[in-house]
């Protein structure tokens, strides 16, 4: 093969490299603009009036997706399940997930109640954490899709851990219905200081800009370094 033939073999590879990075650019964009959407969705959702699941004619099931709302009912801690391996901040520990039995029948709805440290992100002494009596829980609902996925129960010290909430085992376990939705509790001055409750969720762009920039970087990277070697290996070739 001539060097001639090398130079535009070489830049016809880096010019297919380039296309592949473009069209990674372009999803990462894409991505991008479904995120966007999405998280207008969300911050239109949480701008509406809180709704109050107490009230009659109101769903426990997909309607308040990503709505602010309030619900009165009683705890139930023998149910109440850890949420091990998280961490806030650089410090590890768990979250508290407890079940509040609604004056709606004999239903339930989770409530994620907030973040407590624990050394090895798995143990927590849960009784100073009760909070007896009719409660009002303000927060954040969101949705819990019956994915399947597991969520790996496991008994420490007594206490039932979980390393994600998952809805149909939850379900399979509890004496009583559970709804679909966990409430994220935000936080509120009235609220003891533990567990420490959680903030909303941060609706950013995430990484999909940064990412498209890395691959349109790498398209020109490729261009340019197949232009260079490529028609270097041209001239050579006409030189002689």
């Amino acid at each position: 093969m001539t060097p001639r033939a090398r130079g535009y073999l070489f830049f016809g590879i880096t010019l297919v490299l380039a296309v592949v990075f473009v069209r990674l650019g372009v999803w990462q964009l894409s991505r991008l603009q479904d995120r966007r959407a999405f998280n207008r969705e969300v911050l239109a959702a949480r701008s509406l009036p809180a709704l109050n699941l107490d009230s009659a004619g109101v769903g426990l099931g997909a309607e308040p997706a990503n709505r602010r709302v309030v619900v009165t009912g009683r705890y139930d801690f023998d149910s109440e399940v850890v949420l091990r391996g998280q961490t806030e901040r650089g410090v590890a520990g768990v979250r508290i997930v407890t079940p509040l039995r609604t004056g709606r029948g004999d239903s339930a709805v989770l409530v994620q109640r907030g973040f407590v440290p624990s050394p090895d992100a798995a143990t927590v002494d849960l009784s100073p954490l009760h909070e007896e009596g009719t409660v009002t829980v303000r927060g954040l609902a969101t949705v819990l899709p019956d994915s399947g996925s597991p969520g790996e129960p496991r008994q420490i010290e007594g206490h039932l851990t979980w390393r994600r909430v998952e809805l149909a085992e939850l379900r399979r376990r509890a004496r009583y219905p559970i709804t679909p939705l966990l409430i994220l509790q935000t936080p509120d001055s009235t609220l003891p200081s533990q567990p420490r409750r959680d903030e909303a969720p941060v609706l950013d762009d995430g990484p999909h800009l940064s990412y498209a920039i890395q691959w349109f970087s790498f398209a020109v990277i490729a261009l340019t370094v197949g232009a260079i070697i490529g028609f270097r290996q041209k001239d050579r070739d006409s030189s002689n």
